[in-house]
């Protein structure tokens, strides 16, 4: 008998009967002899709605309070899906992250899980209930309600499986890991498998299947995901670690693109790595997000130093970099950009595969206003109107 993790997202849960639908499904699986731990999402876009409701009150909600609206959405499925297994004759419990002890550190909104207690899962699990866990909270050390993070319950889901040592399984309303988003690009390939590292990268570039910390505790845990459609038996896609034997069959596995972040460029800062040190120390107390960062040749003791961060962060950073220039026209903000990534661990054994990907930007007049690089993947920044074609060039080069 195993003990199995699933997670249902907010579209498998997005209706009563859709809700009655996962508990047949939760159901069938406890049937088969294996302990079913679920956690899930909000309802739909309850979220969403929920934020909507919040800035009607106020432009700049309170993030404590926030959060604690927020987790409602999440209580609400839990209970729900509890309910409709119970009504089918089998025995359920939901609990909150509170009740069962899911430990949180960091700012409201984007909290990190630090542990779980897990104690009161287990002792359900062994009286033969089925629990049901509200994903994406937790409790910080002052007893708050927390959340981590839009997607956060695919983190809460691998982090129980952890704590559980059981298998982790996240439903949503894909059919499983796609090379390219399929609404993109309409020939893509769907995956068997994909390194941890490969959609790591892909779910920080972009890629919206899978929280991107989630996949970074799956691996550090070497706990394999897997990512298939709710209530269906079409085989989906697990994350887990590389199959050394095919590294070198494919180099590129993925491609992500992600429209979400703004290009910040400060002209005529001083070339001084101190200066720059504390710039982007600054940044990262507020936990914003850096990626690409560029700078050009000193001139005359002088840098231009551009980088790119969340869009929904820009305000918050403008105020944080202020002390680093003197006058308005000393900045520049770009918010036509999209990050367009290529992402495959057979990268670190082939060669040519960036001349590969500039040689197609160029031959479609796709010009490239950024770069960054690692073992594992190549991302530009392009100008939005190009994102299509590009990623029709890329994907069928390189058989995505």
């Amino acid at each position: 008998m195993a003990i199995v993790v699933q997670k249902y997202g907010g579209s498998s849960v997005g209706t009563t009967d859709k809700i009655k639908k996962v508990a047949e499904t939760v159901v069938k699986r406890k049937k088969s002899g294996d302990d079913v731990v679920v956690v899930v999402s909000a309802m739909g876009d309850t979220t969403d709605d929920l934020i909507g409701i919040a800035n009607e009150i106020t432009n700049n909600p309170d993030k404590r309070e926030l959060d604690a609206l927020l987790s409602t959405g999440e209580m609400m499925s839990s209970a729900l899906l509890a309910m409709a297994i119970k009504a089918l004759g089998y025995d359920a419990i939901s609990y909150t992250a509170y009740q069962i002890g899911i430990k949180t550190t960091g700012q409201h909104g984007k909290s990190l899980i630090d542990d779980i207690d897990g104690e009161n899962i287990k002792k359900s699990v062994s009286e033969g209930k089925i629990v049901i866990v509200a994903g994406f909270q937790g409790i910080n050390e002052e007893g708050h309600i927390t959340t981590l993070g839009r997607g956060g319950s695919d983190t809460s889901a691998v982090a129980i499986a952890v704590k559980l040592d059981g298998m982790c399984e996240i439903y949503t309303d894909v059919d499983g890991i796609y090379g390219v988003d399929p609404r993109k690009y309409k020939d893509a390939h769907k995956l068997d498998e994909i390194d941890y590292e490969e959609m790591l990268e892909l779910s920080s570039l972009g890629a919206q299947v899978m929280h991107s910390r989630s996949i970074e505790l799956g691996q550090k845990y070497n706990i394999p995901i897997y990512v298939g459609l709710s209530n269906s038996d079409i085989r989906g896609t697990v994350i887990k670690g590389v199959n050394s034997m095919n590294m070198e069959s494919k180099p590129v596995t993925g491609l992500a693109t992600s429209d979400e972040d703004v290009a910040i460029t400060i002209k005529d800062i001083e070339n001084d790595i101190n200066t720059v040190s504390s710039l982007f120390e600054s940044v990262a107390s507020k936990r914003i997000n850096i990626d690409m960062i560029s700078q050009t040749a000193p001139v005359n003791g002088k840098v231009n130093l551009s980088f790119t961060i969340p869009k929904v962060d820009l305000n918050e950073c403008l105020d944080i970099i202020k002390p680093f220039y003197s006058n308005k026209g000393q900045i520049a903000i770009d918010e036509d950009i999209t990050k367009f990534s290529v992402v495959g661990i057979g990268m670190k054994t082939t060669s040519g595969v960036a001349s590969k990907m500039f040689k197609l930007l160029s031959e479609n007049n796709i010009g490239v206003k950024m770069i960054t690089t690692s073992e594992i993947r190549i991302t530009c920044a392009i100008r939005q109107e190009d994102k299509i074609k590009a990623i029709n060039a890329v994907a069928k080069d390189f058989n995505l």
